[in-house]
């Protein structure tokens, strides 16, 4: 069953997704050389409480953190501790949560630590990131779940390819549903798959996590002895890049962008929906 959310209930999630921008904004400041990822996670924890929001992230499934550090070959679900060194030249993927009167918010992004990083890097946080603009921007009253997964697939495939060889476009994991739980129907795949079928109409009130995660190579993954960590199997470095979004009859409210999205999306040709919390 896919949760369909009124308008009041929309703006809840807004004040959930505005915490987690200023999560996104206080761990890029603070994601530099020598800090570990566990100092990132004490930044993201000062933020919640301040904002009198609860984590989504700590606790889930038995999770030990407040957000996800996935270093380099890390695809996601990396567990923040005091080992991991952050070093000049590493990317990291910094996926965030939080919760407003049951409400949930949820986003990730790619962050370069230091400075001179190989173009290759910096193109493939980019073609990921745009990738999830791609997807977000076909979220339209009464296109199908399948317009997204496409729109995110096509923008990658038509790329020019790395120097390593190609995009890999992770499999085993992707975006979903979100509301009054983190995770929930529907599941939604990154690229098309014949398998799937077109997949719901989308409709005002339907709420999705959109996240594409993208490889310089493979497209397969492997969970570390943590059962959390994932990683790509032949060690190539990937992106991460979500944002939370919510259908309205007026287009697309992208939750946990500060401006709804708007300046990313017009360049799509889309107007996004004003922000309800103004």
């Amino acid at each position: 069953m896919v949760q369909i959310k009124t308008p009041e209930q929309i703006a809840k999630m807004r004040e959930a997704g505005l915490v987690v921008a200023a999560i996104h904004a206080a761990t890029r400041e603070a994601a530099v050389p020598g800090a570990t990822t566990k100092d990132l996670d004490e930044v993201a924890r000062k933020v919640i409480a301040d904002h009198g929001a609860t984590s989504n992230f700590l606790g889930y499934g038995g999770f030990p953190a407040t957000i996800c550090t996935s270093v380099n070959e890390v695809v996601v679900h990396g567990i923040p501790d005091t080992e991991t060194v952050l070093k000049d030249g590493d990317i990291i993927s910094i996926d965030a949560g939080a919760v407003i009167d049951g409400w949930h918010g949820d986003a990730a992004y790619t962050a370069f630590v230091g400075t001179g990083h190989a173009p290759e890097l910096v193109e493939l946080s980019r073609v990921t990131e745009e990738s999830m603009w791609a997807g977000i921007a076909a979220m339209k009253v009464n296109n199908r779940l399948v317009d997204i997964s496409k729109a995110i697939e096509s923008y990658i495939r038509r790329q020019p390819r790395p120097a390593t060889g190609k995009y890999g476009i992770i499999e085993d994991y992707g975006g979903h549903g979100i509301g009054t739980e983190m995770h929930m129907d529907p599941h939604l795949l990154n690229y098309v798959s014949r398998k799937r079928g077109k997949g719901i109409k989308l409709v005002p009130g339907v709420c999705l996590a959109i996240e594409p995660m993208v490889s310089l190579g493979t497209a397969r993954t492997k969970v570390l002895a943590d059962e959390w960590t994932v990683l790509t199997t032949d060690g190539t470095w990937s992106s991460h890049w979500e944002h939370s979004i919510a259908l309205t009859e007026q287009g697309p409210l992208v939750l946990t962008a500060p401006d709804c999205g708007r300046e990313k999306l017009a360049q799509y040709g889309v107007e996004a929906a004003p922000d309800p919390l103004k």
